[in-house]
């Protein structure tokens, strides 16, 4: 507990990235639809005088999105942020923030100029104190209210259009929680009524770009509040694991010893109480989850449906599933075949890469087998196992670009689910990120894997990387191309030596009808090349 102690005495206030901003959530700036706040370095708006950036309109992807959500104007995530917000800074350079205050990811320093790369590690290859350290930061999350965020408690026609705001404070580690939830909660039609075929974070090709997002925001939250600028998520490497390995009181919190459905009272996440995984309360009342407290975070693992996840993902799963070299496939939903996007989120065989949604592969083997508040997507991040997990389904991710190396267009741009095209800004995000910009290297964004860093190539062998992955690619077109320019050169020397032969006895007159013909040119450029 002295380092939880410490961690309250290295807090700092200062501007963050998450949901709602606290300086835009007031009547004012509902009523105008503006997201604006000044940058406390200069006063103005976006730090527009210091060149930071500009209050602009949000410009909103226009394409075409699938049929999953068959209703318009019924939701306020459609269109995101644009229900609440349809002017908000838009930052310059390396500059970033809701009042473009701080840097994009890989970048520090007083003008954002500086190159930053950080590494996460295995949990496991932590030493006693950074363990510790880790445990002792999650719990000051959970225990520091969010200084510049808030939550929404209500709909936008909840809060009469904006002349009522609805908002609420959250701790640090909550406000992530309740991000996730929001991002994938039901669609609240009226009366009733709701429609569920909707999640603008899962069952779509922005799975993975929202969820890497998500952990940048979340580390970069408990930097902050501990002044702590190295702090790096630690991730679990679950593949071939017998059981819950992390699942003891010297990491994530052992099993009770009388209620194996709760966590060991030695662990101080015995004591956490989880929020937002009342979903069909929430629907029944047709309202938002406010952040109240539901009870103790459950976990049982192992003790889960066996004939849905039988057991942990194995090494040779992951591998099959690297291998797919589609990202997206078909309707880019759940029934997506031979989708690496859907086979690593768990939808898909991991075998055959056809979609099984009665069985749950890698992603979600790993929350089906916690058997718990981890279980139910909504809730699912109440448990801090949760950033460990997808921390190291970022790292499958990161895998799989380095392998395939993917241009951006790969990213559909048009018909994924409402919420998933290439420039749908994620919800519920502000600052504002579309799901493509995530889309590229890790280091891009400045962070790696420990397991997956290599030796520092020079400029020459960067450059040529991409290219000889292409020609791995096509080797067996370039054998192929060989084998049979090699038979047509020998066929069309076989002719030429003939000719000559048959030169020597052939009248002047048509000797050059052989040489100029167009043909014969033809053939011969194209078996030299």
């Amino acid at each position: 507990m002295s380092l939880f102690a410490m961690g309250f005495l290295l807090v700092i206030l200062q501007p963050s990235t998450g949901q709602f901003p606290r300086a835009c959530a007031n009547m004012q700036s509902l009523l105008r639809k503006e997201c604006c706040p000044p940058w406390d370095g200069d006063g103005s708006p976006c730090g527009e005088l210091s060149s930071r950036g500009s209050c602009q309109n949000i410009l909103l992807s226009q394409a075409p999105l699938g049929p999953q959500f068959p209703f318009s104007g019924v939701d306020d995530r459609e269109d995101w942020p644009s229900v609440f917000y349809n002017r908000t800074c838009k930052c310059e350079g390396n500059f970033m923030g809701f009042n473009c205050g701080e840097c994009k990811f890989g970048f520090s320093g007083l003008n954002c100029t500086e190159r930053r790369l950080r590494t996460r590690r295995n949990i496991f290859q932590l030493t006693t104190s950074e363990k510790n350290k880790f445990l002792a930061y999650l719990n000051l999350a959970k225990n520091t209210p969010s200084q510049d965020y808030v939550i929404a408690t209500g709909t936008y026609t909840q809060m009469n259009n904006g002349s009522n705001p609805m908002f609420r404070n959250i701790n640090v580690y909550d406000l992530f929680v309740w991000m996730h939830y929001y991002a994938s909660r039901d669609t609240l039609l009226g009366g009733s009524n709701v429609w569920r075929d909707i999640d603008f974070a899962h069952e779509a090709p922005g799975f993975l770009p929202w969820h890497r997002v998500f952990l940048l925001m979340w580390e970069h939250e408990i930097q902050k509040i501990t002044g702590d600028e190295n702090f790096t998520i630690p991730y679990w490497d679950w593949r071939d694991a017998e059981d819950c390995v992390v699942c003891t009181d010297e990491y994530m919190g052992g099993r009770h010893p009388t209620n194996p459905n709760l966590l060991s009272p030695a662990s101080f996440f015995s004591s956490w109480q989880v929020i937002c995984t009342q979903s069909e309360e929430y629907n029944s009342r047709q309202a938002l989850c406010n952040a109240t407290s539901e009870g103790p975070i459950l976990r049982n693992p192992g003790n889960n449906d066996k004939s849905r996840t039988p057991r942990l993902p194995s090494s040779a799963e992951v591998e099959f599933c690297l291998s797919l070299t589609q990202y997206e496939s078909g309707p880019m939903d759940k029934m997506a075949n031979y989708s690496f996007r859907n086979t690593l989120e768990g939808f898909a065989d991991p075998q055959t890469a056809i979609s099984n949604i009665s069985q749950s592969g890698l992603h979600n083997a790993l929350h089906i087998y916690m058997n718990g508040s981890m279980s139910q997507v909504q809730g699912s991040a109440n448990d801090p196992i949760f950033v460990l997990h997808h921390a190291f389904v970022d790292s499958i991710f990161e895998r799989w670009l380095r392998r395939h190396r993917p241009m951006l267009e790969v990213y559909p741009a048009a018909n994924a689910p409402i919420g998933h095209n290439r420039e749908n800004y994620m919800v519920p995000f502000i600052p504002l990120y579309r799901n493509g910009e995530f889309f590229k290297p890790s280091r891009e964004l400045g962070y790696d894997y420990e397991y997956l860093q290599e030796p520092a190539l020079d400029s020459f062998q960067e450059l040529l990387i991409p290219y000889l992955e292409q020609a791995r690619q096509i080797w067996a077109w370039l054998v192929g191309a060989a084998v049979i320019g090699g038979i047509v050169t020998a066929a069309l020397t076989g002719l030429i030596l003939a000719c000559r032969k048959k030169k020597r006895g052939t009248s002047s007159e048509i000797q050059p009808l052989l040489i100029e013909s167009e043909d014969y040119n033809n053939i011969s450029y194209q078996s030299n090349f």
